[in-house]
């Protein structure tokens, strides 16, 4: 399906980001933005990610055979090399300029994208921190969250933990049931606010690679379908992994980057940067 020229040029346009949001971001590590992207573009987006990632996927195992992970989602990575519409949306000079702008860097550039479909019935997404599989010099990342339908708590949107980017607690537990039973507990007797609402229709998240976040589970008979997109600042080195996890993703998602140089490989394209001042 092609995409009108109405969405491309919105995918183009610039997202007005006031002083009050940038700050609240630094201070949480989160935020969710309202109308970001038109309803019109949503339903488009549905129908194309949703078509991708029947097309992709290869699980066939039922809910009940699954672990918990199974459980959360099917996950489908890096859409944008197969689809080119999706590649416009992963490319899209909006969402790019609010990731830098949010991140407060000059430009920022692809980790990888994923496809992140709750079936109904599927079950929790266990609380984690998403830096601990990234072999990643700085925190300088953020995921855009995007949701293809109006998510209400009974579809299982994403939760945060605001502000829980200042825990090192947690930070060397993958994402199962040992995460979601430490960060449950660990979490309870801090002062960061869990913060549980339901996106609208256009509305995004934005979070840091460090700040904790979970989601419930899908309690309904749709299946939420969420499309992400993870930027890194366009500077970001490669780091020497820390566990296997970061190992795989250095050979999946930045193959032939050197340890302490800028990820810079056709793998990890810039997405935007900022005009040069004249």
């Amino acid at each position: 399906m092609a995409l009108s020229t109405a969405i491309l040029q919105e995918l183009e346009q610039p997202y007005p980001i006031s002083e009050e949001a940038l700050a609240f971001y630094n201070k949480n590590r989160f935020i969710k933005l309202k109308n970001v992207l038109s309803a019109d573009a949503i339903a488009v987006f549905n129908e194309i990610i949703a078509a991708q990632v029947n097309k992709m996927n290869t699980v066939t195992t039922t809910l009940a055979e699954r672990d918990t992970y199974g459980k959360a989602f099917l996950q489908l990575f890096n859409l944008w090399r197969e689809n080119d519409a999706i590649r416009s949306l992963v490319f899209s000079r909006r969402l790019g300029k609010i990731a830098a702008d949010l991140m407060r860097v000059e430009g920022v550039r692809m980790y990888h994208d994923q496809a992140l479909f709750k079936e109904g019935g599927g079950g929790i997404t266990p609380w984690h921190a998403d830096q601990y599989y990234w072999p990643l010099e700085t925190d300088k990342t953020i995921t855009a969250w995007i949701p293809l339908q109006a998510t209400p708590l009974e579809m299982g949107p994403l939760e945060f933990s605001a502000g829980s980017h200042q825990i090192v607690e947690g930070r060397d537990l993958s994402i199962g049931d040992e995460s979601e039973a430490f960060m449950e507990q660990r979490l309870k007797v801090t002062d960061f606010e869990h913060i549980i609402e339901p996106f609208d229709m256009g509305e995004i998240s934005f979070h840091s690679g460090w700040v904790f976040h979970r989601a419930g589970a899908n309690t309904t008979s749709d299946t939420r379908r969420v499309m992400t997109l993870i930027y890194m600042d366009r500077d970001m080195k490669l780091k020497a992994p820390k566990n296997k996890n970061q190992q795989l993703d250095w050979d999946t998602w930045c193959p032939g980057a050197g340890v302490g140089e800028v990820i810079n490989t056709p793998m990890n394209p810039v997405l935007y940067e900022q005009a040069p001042v004249q």
